[in-house]
Parts: structure tokens; C-alpha cells; sequence
């Protein structure tokens, strides 16, 4: 390649460089007019640009080192592996997949843009210099779309693995109270005539006045907890289908946050009681937002109470606040964390995604010289054999979470420990936007 060429490479870059931060202003810009963008107009500009930098700094440095070679394909390699980080974070953050490629489409133009101008300011610069450019950011493009979407992809079939682990435990559940029911109640079994279920036939017995009492409240409590938890199941899967179907849609208006999370906490604390817990409340008494009032609750109730209920001692503690264009919500609970079992890819993909997310957060705050609030990595944090085994519905619960989240156009974050416990901090845009378009069927 000609000297003359080499140096052409170089000053192109030299001119992204010296006008990246306009290209990615002109990016987010670009994106939150596009009325079918909502997701991302919930998240900080560090939040936003995410690793699209780095992925930058990578198609810089391979137009630098055309026409080939090691040089350029270590930079592809780093472009590829940013843009998977890039896809697991807007999975995180509660993008729909037609926003991550919307975006992608945004950025695309941006950087025709600004070609154009470094091509109109600069005559010197060859046109097989800029058509080369041109295809570089094809490539680009296309490698993000490519990376992001399939990292994206590979979460939802994770998530619904862990579905697939809860409903197993749920089954083996039932076959655990069989068992015991078969053993209790052996020696009335000739008594039957017909084959019937575990609950059908603890129910039989119940009736029956020879029956010992302490074999009654045994029978009466294994029952109990039979119909408990399998109805509490059943709702969940009915609830996360809707979701997952685009069956629920949202309904806007004004509403005060702290007034509804004041009241649902304090509805918690029999329960908290009752369990031996503290349930700790700290926020403004006034927090005036514009949203799904209903949905925010179904949410907040959701966390509140997993957290309660898979916490054996100490407590949870639950607050808000508000930060520029959003407010946030945050459950923290000193239970053993919720790494291991069949539920893990879940929760190890959003636990991956927030520690990846501070990371590029911190570099954008750092440079304006504030302080990332995306959540930290746990400092004690343990190997997933230390922690907690998954318990059943703990995937469908967050599920639900994830799915209330997206229709919300909010970001879901979390960090767990067996020594710290489980946070989850939830950002919510201070105002939703009108309900997104979707091809999903409707009730």
C-alpha cells in the first residue's frame, strides 16, 4: 500500500477521533427522536452509550492498520466481544430486540454523516479511501447487530432454562408430599377404592374422625402448603405468559412513587413480623412520577416479598430516590443470595451485565467528574457452590420482574453474595412515553 494511502487511513481516524464525543451526542440525540426508542431514554448518557466506544476504538484502529494483519484482527476479535457485552447489557436493560437494532441503524447514519463532512472539509482524501471507510462501518454495523442480537438471544433461552428448572422443582415438590403422603397414610390405604391424588386423598383423610391428631395437622399443613404453592405457581405462569405474549399494556398517568411504595411496605410488615424480620423503609415522603401505577406495584410487591420470604434472618430493606430524568427503587435483603441451582443463568446473566455496565459507566462519570450509581460488585462475593440453592418460582418471580421492567421501559440491576445478600435496583424513567408499538396478539 502507497505511503500517500497509509497517511489518508491516518488522518481519517485522526478526524473520528477528534469528533467522537459529537458522533455519539449526535447518536442518543438520533435515538430518543425516534418515537419507537423508549427503552433508552430511562438510562444515563454512561448507561447509553454502553461499550459502543471501545467498539469504536476498535473500527479506528483496523482502518489504521489496512490493509491487514495481526494488528487488525486483534481489533476485530475486541469488536466482536464488545459487542456481545453490548447485547447482554441491553438485554439488562430492558430492550425490546427491534430497539437494539434501531439503534444500531442510528449510530450507522451518524457515522455517514460525519464521513460526508470529513469528506467535504478534506478533498484530498481519495474516494477509494471513503468508499473503504464506508464499508468498514457496514462492517461495523453488522458485527454489532450480529454480536448483540445473538448474546441477546442466548439470554432469553437461558431464562427460559431456568423456567424449565423451576418447573421440576415444582414437580418434585409434589412427588416429595406423595411420598410422604404414602407413608403417613399407608394404613388407609385398602380403605380406597378409586386411585386418587396426593391432595384428593390428604383431603379423605381429614374427613375421617379415628384419624390421630397429630397425623391430621400434619396432613392439613403438608396439604396446605401443596395447594399454596402450586396455585402460586400456576398465577405466576399466567402472569409471565401475558407478559411474554404483549398481552398487558400500560396504562399512564400521574402518581406519587413514595406514597405507593410507603403503603406497600408497610402492608409487608405483618408479614415481616410474623417471620421474625425487619422491614426497613428509607426515602423521600414525596416522589411525583408519571407511569403505571399499578404495574410499578405489581413490581415493587414482587421484590418486597421474595425478599421477605427467602430471608431466614435479619431483614430486608427497601428505598428510592430520585436522580435528573429518573427515579430509582432498590430492595435489599440480608438472605444467603441466589446464585446456584437452575435458576442461575437468569440471574448470573443480569448480575454479569450490571458489574459490565458499572464498568463502562464508571469511565463516562468518571470523565464528567461525577460517580456511576449503577450497582457494585459485591466485595464478598463467593463461588455459586457457597450460595443459596435456587428455590422453586425464584425464576419465575424475577422473570416477571424482567418482563413488568421492559413494558415499564425500565433497567433492572443486581448484585448478590452469600455474605451480603441480594440487591436489586430498579431505574424508571421519571415520565413514560405513549404505549410501544407490538405485533404480539392482544386479549
Amino acid at each position: 500500500m502507497p505511503v500517500a494511502k497509509s497517511q489518508q487511513f491516518a488522518a481519517l481516524c485522526d478526524h473520528f477521533a477528534a469528533r467522537r464525543d459529537a458522533i455519539l451526542l449526535a447518536w442518543r440525540k438520533a435515538d430518543r427522536a425516534d418515537p419507537d426508542q423508549t427503552t433508552g431514554r430511562s438510562l444515563t448518557l454512561g448507561q447509553f452509550l454502553d461499550h459502543i466506544p471501545e467498539m469504536l476504538d476498535a473500527f479506528e484502529f483496523r482502518l489504521r492498520s489496512r490493509p491487514g494483519g495481526v494488528d487488525a484482527q486483534a481489533a476485530e476479535v475486541n469488536k466482536k466481544d464488545e459487542g456481545v457485552k453490548h447485547g447482554l447489557h441491553r438485554w439488562q436493560q430492558g430492550y425490546r430486540l427491534q430497539e437494539l437494532i434501531n439503534e444500531c441503524g442510528h449510530l450507522q447514519f451518524c457515522l455517514y454523516d460525519e464521513l460526508g463532512r470529513i469528506a467535504e472539509k478534506n478533498p484530498e482524501i481519495e474516494s477509494e479511501t471513503l468508499v473503504e471507510a464506508q464499508r468498514q462501518i457496514m462492517a461495523l454495523v453488522n458485527d454489532t447487530i450480529s454480536e448483540s442480537a445473538g448474546q441477546y438471544e442466548r439470554m432469553q433461552q437461558a431464562e427460559a432454562a431456568g423456567h424449565v428448572g423451576d418447573l421440576r422443582g415444582a414437580l418434585a415438590s409434589v412427588q416429595q408430599i406423595e411420598r410422604h403422603r404414602s407413608t403417613l397414610f399407608h394404613q388407609a390405604v385398602h380403605d380406597l377404592k378409586n386411585d386418587v391424588v396426593g391432595v384428593n386423598l390428604a383431603a379423605t383423610l381429614l374427613g375421617k374422625t379415628a384419624m390421630a391428631e397429630t397425623d391430621r395437622v400434619e396432613s392439613a399443613t403438608f396439604l396446605k402448603q401443596a395447594v399454596q404453592g402450586l396455585n402460586t405457581m400456576l398465577e405466576e405462569l399466567m402472569e409471565l405468559a401475558r407478559l411474554q405474549a404483549g398481552q398487558e399494556t400500560r396504562k399512564i398517568a400521574a402518581f406519587d412513587a413514595a406514597v405507593l411504595l410507603h403503603e406497600l411496605c408497610a402492608a409487608h410488615q405483618p408479614f415481616a413480623r410474623e417471620c421474625q424480620l425487619f422491614l426497613e423503609v428509607e426515602g423521600p415522603a414525596g416522589l411525583a412520577v408519571e407511569g403505571d401505577a399499578e404495574k410499578t406495584r405489581r413490581l415493587a410487591k414482587n421484590l418486597v416479598g421474595n425478599a421477605l420470604k427467602y430471608t431466614s434472618c435479619g431483614g430486608v430493606y427497601v428505598s428510592w430516590g430520585q436522580e435528573k430524568e429518573t427515579w430509582w427503587l432498590m430492595v435489599k435483603d440480608t438472605g444467603p443470595g441466589m446464585l446456584s441451582g437452575p435458576g442461575t443463568p437468569l440471574v448470573a446473566g443480569l448480575q454479569e451485565a450490571t458489574a459490565s455496565a458499572k464498568e463502562s459507566d464508571d469511565k463516562t462519570a468518571a470523565r464528567k467528574g461525577e460517580a456511576s450509581q449503577v450497582l457494585p460488585a459485591p466485595r464478598d462475593a463467593t463461588s455459586a457452590d457457597a450460595l443459596s440453592p435456587h428455590q422453586p418460582g425464584e425464576g419465575i418471580g424475577l422473570s416477571i420482574v424482567k418482563r413488568l421492567c421492559e413494558l415499564l421501559d425500565a433497567s433492572i440491576e443486581i448484585a448478590s453474595s452469600a455474605e451480603t445478600g441480594t440487591t436489586f435496583r430498579v431505574v424508571f424513567p421519571l415520565t413514560i412515553g405513549p404505549q410501544r408499538a407490538t405485533n404480539a396478539p392482544q386479549p
